[in-house]
């Protein structure tokens, strides 16, 4: 007669319950010695892991993390500028033609330039973590797997962006660009967070009246161009990025006046359009969680026009400049958070079983 492994133990054999991460081990009957008819078992080392579910709040932290460390990077970039260490490491992807790190001749800006670059990394992780977490989590959840490798090929964009924008001696057009593509990758940021706190990936419902969600749009259109804006006031003004003697001084050809006149002008744009934006959600009954989303949206406005105004009246100091960009990353988020509370996404009820 032939013994089976479930034979060998006396016991029948158990089935975890679906879903959940429990050590798994694999039989293997080995040969019997002489006169034993006994079988052994044994577990394979790392298939526990490989089986790793991570809980919705772990999946959360990771995505938060990412939009934490795309905020953190626009303000270590923007550190660099102001301390005019952009070329401190004078070519790329190495520091100089003969070295990979700053020698000891570049001096504090080589070494500001190189930390700022490797900091890449510790967004490069933050992302990396997020990815994996959103592929990992069961059942798995396309659109978060999407937006998080949004951010990774974002992390590659920016640094090819920031190869050129060195190679090119800190023209401005490729600084501006830098600047708005880590705005756009703190955007996706923000929703994939947002997204990994909704019950599901389901059908969106509008919580708001169409025309208010189209005024949201184009609110979000308003701050954009703003942001747009704020890089051409900073490509006209004297924070080049480059030191004295450095090739990096080109500027836009406008002068930081009119640049800042455009700026303004918009600002006032912006603050309109969310004044008007939070009286007709009043006036319709919105939710309280809209009202207060763009409430805040005007408070951080205020905010960073004050900001704004004592920057531009104290000739730029470099401490209020690096402020004024953390606050131009947090108006946006406060942008896109007023634009995802117009709509809700209810769970998907899962279908009835079949008798």
């Amino acid at each position: 007669m032939t013994q089976t492994a479930g034979d060998a133990t006396g016991t029948a054999p158990t089935t975890g319950a679906p879903g959940t991460a429990t050590a798994a081990t694999v039989t293997a009957v080995a040969p019997a010695a002489a006169g034993s008819g006994s079988a052994t078992t044994r577990a394979v080392p790392g298939l526990g892991l490989l089986r790793w579910r991570p809980t919705p709040a772990i999946v959360q932290w990771a995505c938060f993390a990412a939009l934490v460390a795309n905020i953190g990077i626009i303000v270590t970039g923007g550190a660099v500028r102001l301390t005019d260490s952009g070329l401190g490491c004078p070519t790329w992807p190495t520091c100089t033609d003969g070295s990979l790190v700053p020698t000891r001749q570049l001096g504090a800006y080589g070494a500001v330039e190189f930390t700022n670059r490797m900091l890449t990394f510790a967004v490069s992780v933050a992302v990396g973590a997020a990815i994996v977490a959103c592929m990992r989590w069961h059942p798995r959840r396309a659109a978060l797997v999407k937006l998080s490798w949004s951010l990774f090929f974002g992390v590659v964009a920016q640094a090819v962006i920031g190869g050129i924008s060195v190679r090119t001696h800190l023209a401005p057009i490729w600084v501006a660009v830098h600047m708005l593509v880590s705005m756009a990758m703190v955007a996706v940021a923000f929703v994939l967070w947002t997204r990994s706190r909704e019950p599901g990936d389901g059908p969106a419902t509008p919580t708001v009246q169409p025309f208010l969600r189209q005024l949201g749009y184009v609110l979000t259109a308003g701050v954009a161009a703003l942001l747009a804006a704020g890089t051409v006031v900073t490509g006209s003004g004297p924070h080049s990025g480059a030191k004295a003697g450095d090739p990096g001084n080109k500027r836009f050809p406008l002068t930081p006046a009119n640049a800042t006149q455009l700026h303004a002008d918009l600002v006032f744009l912006v603050v309109g359009l969310t004044i008007a934006l939070w009286f007709a959600l009043k006036a319709t009954g919105a939710a309280p969680r809209i009202l207060v989303a763009v409430r805040d949206l005007f408070v951080v406005l205020m905010a960073q026009g004050v900001i704004g105004y004592v920057q531009y009246f104290t000739h730029l100091p470099v401490l209020l400049v690096g402020i004024h960009m953390f606050g131009a990353a947090i108006v946006w988020v406060a942008t896109w958070r007023v634009l995802l509370a117009m709509r809700e996404r209810p769970a998907v009820a899962a279908p009835a079983a079949v008798a």
